[in-house]
C-alpha cells in the first residue's frame, strides 16, 4: 500500500485534510457574535456525500477526504463519526490484500495502529470492519485506502461476515444492475459500553453498533441500523429503520443542503419486500 507521507501532503492535491479546531476557531472569533449553526450553513462538499456531508459531529473531529471516502476521525473515540462513499459499477471489483495502516493524516494520539488489534478477535469476537468497504473500491487504483484504520472499526465478527457484508453486496449489485452511482452514509453508534481493545495503548471506544443510509440520485433511500452483537441469521431487511431514526441516535444531521427531504423507497431494490 502507498502510504502518504507528510512531507508528501501538499503534492496531493485532492487530498485534504480539515483540522476542526474548536478552541483555536473560538479564540479568532471572539469579537464576533456567535450565530446558531443551521443545516443550510454547512460547508463540507465533497462528490463522497449526495446533498452535503452530515453536521452536527463532534468539532474534535478530524475530516479527511480522500479519492474514494470522506470521514470525520473522532480523536477521542479514535473511530469515525461518519463515512461517505459512492459505489459505481467501475468502482467494484474483489476484494484484495488487507494491509492495515494507521492513518498518516492524524497524528499519532489521534488514531489506532495495527498492533492495537492484536489479539481482538480471540478476546472479543471482533473483525477489523472497513466502514467504506473493500470491494466496493477495488476496481479503483484507490483500494487500499480502505485498510487504513480511520476506515475500520472493531465490528463484532458475526455481523461483518453476515448482515452487514450482504448489505454492501446489495449496494454493488444495485450500482451494476442500475449502471448508477450508489451513496452511501454509515458509522458507528456507542450506546453501551463495550469491553476496549485488550493491547491498546490509547484510549478509545468500540461500538455497539452501527447504522448505514443509502440514496440514489434520483430519490430513493434506505437506512439500517445493526447491533454489533447481531446474529448470523438476521436479515439485513429486519434492520430498516426510518431516516429520523438514524439522526437521532447518531445525533447527526444528514443530507443537510436538502430543505424538503422526501425520499421514494430503495429498499426492495436492496433485496427487501414490502
Amino acid at each position: 500500500m502507498t502510504t502518504l507521507t507528510k512531507a508528501r501532503r501538499p503534492a496531493q492535491a485532492r487530498i485534504l485534510r480539515i483540522r476542526l479546531l474548536s478552541a483555536a476557531i473560538t479564540g479568532l472569533m471572539a469579537m464576533v457574535p456567535a450565530a446558531p449553526a443551521t443545516a443550510s450553513q454547512a460547508e463540507l462538499h465533497t462528490f463522497h456525500c449526495l446533498h452535503g456531508c452530515p453536521i452536527g459531529a463532534p468539532g474534535i473531529d478530524d475530516i479527511i477526504v480522500r479519492e474514494i471516502y470522506t470521514l470525520a476521525s473522532n480523536d477521542l473515540t479514535k473511530m469515525a463519526d461518519w463515512v461517505a462513499y459512492r459505489v459505481t459499477p467501475l468502482s467494484i471489483g474483489p476484494s484484495g490484500e488487507r494491509k492495515w495502516a494507521a492513518d498518516p493524516w492524524l497524528d499519532v494520539e489521534e488514531t489506532l495502529e495495527p498492533k492495537d488489534y492484536a489479539g481482538a478477535s480471540q478476546a472479543l469476537g471482533v473483525d477489523r470492519g472497513h466502514q467504506a468497504p473493500l470491494a466496493g473500491q477495488s476496481g479503483t487504483p484507490f483500494a487500499a485506502d480502505t485498510n487504513v484504520l480511520s476506515n475500520i472499526t472493531p465490528q463484532g465478527s458475526v455481523l461483518n461476515q453476515g448482515a452487514w457484508q450482504r448489505l454492501e453486496a446489495q449496494e454493488n449489485d444495485l450500482a451494476q444492475a442500475g449502471n448508477i452511482a450508489v451513496y452511501v452514509l454509515t458509522g458507528p453508534l456507542f450506546e453501551r459500553v463495550l469491553p476496549p481493545l485488550p493491547r491498546a495503548d490509547e484510549r478509545h471506544r468500540v461500538p455497539s453498533a452501527y447504522w448505514k443510509v443509502i440514496v440514489t440520485q434520483d430519490g430513493r433511500m434506505a437506512a439500517f441500523i445493526m447491533d454489533t452483537a447481531a446474529p448470523r441469521t438476521l436479515d439485513h431487511c429486519e434492520a430498516r429503520v426510518t431516516l429520523d431514526d438514524v439522526e437521532l441516535r447518531s445525533r447527526l444531521v444528514l443530507f443537510p443542503r436538502l430543505t424538503v427531504r422526501s425520499f421514494r423507497d430503495l429498499s426492495p431494490e436492496l433485496g427487501c419486500g414490502s
